[in-house]
């Protein structure tokens, strides 16, 4: 049996993909099936899914048609060539069904209510999802109603490596343990939270928790975190750019919990098992949270909330949680 697992991106929506994939895999192979997965994805997520021990062929393509056309046509070509049994479409856009008709599979499968129109590609259209239920469990309930195996979700990650490269990184920065992860950037300006609040919160921590404070984002985002770091002070660690994807899910293992507006690292410090305390404001936590139990969201709820704008005049459902509603998250999860 050849599988083709068709998402592209951004990395919070393919590590949300993780448990489906190991759903298929246990399903198919606990009936005396022999599978093989593969995977397409677009570059920027890639790392995550490197090595993955349930994959049998990773298959990267660059974002755009344009810019990449004799490059994705060449991949299309060698995707027909391989006779997929099973396409399975968990993006649920037109990019993503591009490739899924390309594909040529035998069997090509998506909801019947995916969006842009994607569902041309299907020859086989599930049942409507439920637009509120969790990325996660609607990507299982894929996964299942082709064979994929019953039980709790499982991220798995092969982090091993990035395990012992990222705790001498840590040590050659003087992190000293016990330490909490700070994520105060994403990629819509709705999503974010004031950084002198942040900037009180990881103060508290290190100074009354006796905690160290490590700050993570991209790397344009190092200039603004070492201002950050320099406003908290002793104790604070800039690490924006130092890590890649496997790495930060390493480093969320290893610290205590994580303090986090809605990202894509928020996404992989769930993943990773990182208790953590998230911060939501125009997106919706039921949908997109950080899955799974010991977590704790900090939302205002207003009546305009979620909006799932990138843009606002008046961001009130972030303006309005206080350090006082992240402190409180904090003595939730963390017992301090």
């Amino acid at each position: 049996m050849k599988i083709l697992i068709v998402k592209l991106s951004s990395i919070g929506d393919v590590v949300h993909t993780l448990p489906a994939l190991e759903s298929l895999s246990r399903g198919f192979k606990s009936g005396g099936v022999k599978v093989k997965i593969d995977w397409l994805v677009e570059e920027a997520a890639s790392s995550v899914l490197k090595g993955h021990p349930l994959i049998n062929e990773l298959i990267v393509v660059r974002r755009g048609w344009g810019k990449n056309l004799r490059a994705n046509l060449k991949t299309a070509g060698e995707l027909k060539d391989r006779q997929y049994d099973l396409v399975l479409d968990f993006q649920g856009l037109l990019k993503s069904a591009i490739w899924v008709w390309l594909s040529k599979g035998k069997r090509r499968i998506g909801f019947s209510n995916a969006r842009e129109g994607s569902h041309f590609a299907y020859n086989e259209k599930l049942p409507a999802y439920d637009v509120e239920q969790h990325a996660v469990d609607r990507y299982l309930s894929l996964s299942r109603s082709v064979g994929g195996a019953s039980g709790e979700a499982v991220f798995e990650i092969d982090a091993a490596k990035a395990s012992e490269s990222i705790k001498k990184k840590l040590r050659q920065k003087g992190v000293a343990s016990p330490f909490f992860v700070m994520v105060t950037r994403g990629r819509w300006a709705t999503k974010l939270w004031r950084d002198d609040r942040f900037i009180e919160v990881a103060r508290r921590l290190v100074r009354d928790k006796k905690l160290s404070c490590v700050l993570v984002g991209s790397p344009s985002d190092k200039v603004e975190l070492d201002r950050i770091a320099g406003s908290i002070g002793e104790g604070a660690f800039n690490m924006a750019g130092e890590t890649d994807l496997k790495e930060l899910f390493a480093l969320f293992r290893l610290g205590k919990f994580a303090v986090t507006v809605d990202s894509g690292p928020m996404h992989i410090a769930a993943a990773s098992g990182a208790r953590t305390v998230a911060l939501f404001g125009p997106t919706a936590p039921w949908r997109t949270g950080p899955y799974g139990k010991g977590h704790v969201i900090v939302r205002k709820g207003l009546q305009c909330s979620p909006c799932f704008k990138k843009a606002c005049a008046s961001p009130r459902c972030m303006e309005e949680i206080t350090v006082e509603d992240v402190m409180e998250a904090v003595d939730k999860i963390a017992g301090c």
